[in-house]
């Protein structure tokens, strides 16, 4: 498995294979993508830890807000996660001194 954070207030968009672009026609079903009961509290942002299959190699984050046009507000349209975490570097990341990790189910990460 793979993990990667997303900030509270994003969603997945396309999602990349080895093969190019998930053809959810070619694998007969959708990526699996879990948000997993884990988040990380960093300068007043909150990140959710999401489980991706290995196969995936890409993920595209987007706000689920579009981007407003008259400045102020969500400045960023899309971003392409190129480069996805091991468990060991989770674990790095929700043990570094700079974040407060916060657990909402304990069943939903120890099952």
């Amino acid at each position: 498995m793979k993990y990667f954070f997303l900030t509270e207030g994003w969603k997945v968009g396309r999602v990349w294979a080895a093969e190019g672009l998930w053809q959810t026609t070619a694998w007969r079903r959708q990526p699996e993508i879990q948000r997993i009961d884990v988040s990380l509290e960093e300068k007043n942002e909150v990140l959710w830890l999401h489980r991706v299959e290995d196969t995936i190699v890409m993920v595209e984050v987007m706000p689920i807000l579009p981007p407003s046009k008259n400045g102020s507000g969500q400045k960023i349209g899309q971003v392409v996660l190129k480069r996805l975490m091991s468990a060991e570097q989770v674990i790095d990341r929700l043990a570094s001194a700079e974040t407060r990790c916060l657990l909402q189910n304990i069943q939903s990460v120890v099952n």
